[in-house]
């Protein structure tokens, strides 16, 4: 997998960079050195750096102190304009595209060629499908953006930037929300790109996927630079340790105990999606207290519409949704709370967090209406502080000190923890998590598992919703897989098997 590194050739150099936001010091002299033709993996727990050190070389921010090298000569980078001058491209984690326009024209956005006083589409168009096929990123050039998956998106932004002339390609955490098949496809596409000789910066927390790819790796913890390795002559467990700064436990804890009564019960539901089409073709599921059950599916067989469904956020055409023994199908998202039912969604900026409000706020979302948050219809804000200091700090959300902080300024696993620790502190009898550990660090995921063990333990019911097999085998009791908006098969946790599960989410029977 390893890409034809030119060692000799050095395309980035980046000297004794220093990022301060007021008095907190983002990035603390960080060094780092890119060649041509390589796979350089940026390795940090969820708020070490790794996105404002990439942020600097992009132009978005200014550093307070440093140098930056491209190819041998110091430059001043003070927008994203420049970077794209100088050969560099950055394909963000939440992608930057245009919902109605098509692929083409969510392309050329911004670098339209024109033919006298119109824009030359057909010159536009050929040109992508000429990279496409160059780098075998297959896309259609016609299709909307809406309508097509996420895997297709991310190809759509890493023509974006091919078609603006980048050499550099920065990826920020670009598995993040793949299918294990998308992941491989954009491995292929990472192999393609440096046999041509661009160079990747991938910024990740999954160390399997720096394995696969990486050539070299950076490792930054809490904003200072702490070594950079090569990566094949290091284990996961080395890059683990390097990142969190101690051992990480990959096993999960848990001890067998007697599943209680059933909590939510679904009985032969059926839905449609947005164009009619039907998604859920009479699913059945149990989850009882004290167990936690694993949906185990690819993307886009009727996971996101069966949460929906059960959180009040989407209506079911037939069926139901018992919920200690009532009916709450169609009901609205704030009854099915108050029934007892609590969520970690699977779009965390759309369904998860008001991303203008701080973190005090999102912290109390729910419950901002209720003792101790609010005595006759008025907020104690004193309280609602206390809150979410005491929250910040059991749940390590970083930085220290963000209660006042607007969502949106965290970075993406420390916004998870937020919803994580206001869904826990909910104290409901069934809790839904959906990808719970998407774009968390290997500590971060440490901590959340503990915490789903934890509260199953304690007797509530878990449904866990996760795309990552290995989570819903290290943490299932009973394993349940989706395909094609039915229930296809069941085997308890402790028996799991890759492949037959592997085989059950492709349809067959195992």
């Amino acid at each position: 997998m390893k890409s034809n590194m030119d060692n000799s050739t050095v395309v980035i150099q980046m000297k004794d960079i220093v990022k301060k936001f007021g008095n907190f010091t983002a990035n603390d002299h960080i060094n780092l050195t890119v060649y041509k033709g390589e796979v350089h993996a940026i390795l940090g727990e969820n708020g070490a750096g790794k996105s404002t050190l990439m942020n600097v070389l992009y132009g978005m921010f200014k550093p307070t102190s440093g140098q930056i090298f491209i190819n041998g000569k110091e430059v001043s980078i003070d927008n994203p304009e420049k970077a794209i001058e100088l050969g560099i491209g950055m394909v963000h984690q939440h992608f930057m595209l245009v919902q109605p326009f098509t692929v083409t024209e969510n392309i050329i956005l911004g670098a339209e060629p024109m033919k006298g006083m119109k824009v030359d589409l057909k010159t536009a168009r050929a040109k992508i499908l000429e990279l496409s096929e160059k780098y075998n990123l297959k896309v259609d050039p016609d299709a909307k953006v809406q309508d097509i998956s996420v895997g297709m998106q991310q190809r759509v932004e890493i023509l974006k930037v091919l078609y603006r002339g980048a050499d550099i390609l920065i990826l920020d955490e670009p598995t993040a929300s793949l299918t294990p098949q998308e992941i491989d496809e954009l491995m292929e596409i990472i192999r393609n790109l440096t046999g041509a000789g661009k160079s990747i910066i991938l910024i990740t927390h999954k160390l399997k996927e720096i394995k696969e790819s990486s050539d070299n790796c950076t490792i930054i913890r809490r904003g200072k630079y702490i070594d950079t390795v090569k990566v094949s002559d290091v284990s996961e467990d080395d890059l683990a340790a390097m990142m969190v700064g101690r051992q990480v436990n990959f096993t999960v804890e848990k001890k067998e105990q007697e599943p209680g009564e059933v909590k939510l019960e679904v009985k032969d539901l059926h839905a449609k999606d947005y164009r009619g089409v039907e998604v859920l073709k009479g699913l059945n599921l149990k989850v009882h207290a004290g167990e936690i059950v694993g949906l185990a599916g690819i993307d886009g067989n009727g996971q996101s519409q069966l949460v929906e469904i059960i959180t009040g956020l989407a209506k079911a055409t037939s069926g139901e949704v018992l919920m200690n023994g009532e009916n709450v199908v169609n009901m609205t998202p704030r009854q099915v709370f108050d029934k007892g039912i609590s969520s970690i969604p699977e779009d965390r900026q759309k369904h998860g967090l008001v991303m203008d409000f701080s973190v005090v706020e999102n912290m109390v979302l729910q419950s901002f209406a209720e003792e101790p948050f609010a005595k006759n219809g008025i907020l104690n804000k004193k309280a609602m502080r206390n809150h979410a200091t005491k929250m910040i700090s059991d749940f390590d959300i970083r930085p220290v000190g963000c209660e006042e902080r607007l969502a949106k300024e965290l970075s993406g696993g420390n916004q998870q923890k937020v919803i994580i620790a206001r869904e826990v502190h909910n104290d409901k009898d069934l809790l839904i998590a959906f990808n719970p550990t998407r774009g968390l660090d290997v500590g971060a995921i440490e901590f959340v598992h503990k915490y789903l063990v934890q509260q199953r333990n304690k007797g509530r019911a878990i449904l866990l919703v996760s795309f990552e097999l290995d989570e819903i085998m290290g943490l299932s009791d009973r394993i349940n897989v989706i395909f094609d908006g039915k229930i296809n098969g069941e085997m308890p946790g402790k028996d799991a098997d890759q492949y037959k599960l592997g085989l059950m989410m492709a349809g067959g029977k195992a």
